[in-house]
Order: structure tokens, then sequence, then C-alpha cells
């Protein structure tokens, strides 16, 4: 029983650590996004 709910445990661990990479992804994408906004806010403002 206790095999079962080790690799259970390094299952659940791997799926989180995936999910963890793609937030991470998702949050540097959307960084980005906010960075060309706010360069583009910029130009328009000081022009």
């Amino acid at each position: 029983m206790s095999e079962d709910f080790n690799s259970n445990n390094i299952e659940n661990d791997e799926f989180n650590l995936k999910n963890e990479d793609g937030d991470y992804k998702d949050l540097i994408t959307r960084l980005r996004e906010i960075k060309s906004n706010i360069a583009l806010l910029e130009k328009i403002i000081f022009k």
C-alpha cells in the first residue's frame, strides 16, 4: 500500500510542476504584453 501511495505522490508532484511551468510561461507572456502596451501608451502620451 505504501508503494502505491509513494508512486501517486511522485506522479502528482510531476503534474504540479508541469502546471507551474505553464503558469510561469503564461505569466511571462502576459507581462510582455503589458510591457508592450505601456510602451505604446508612452509613445502616444509623449508624442
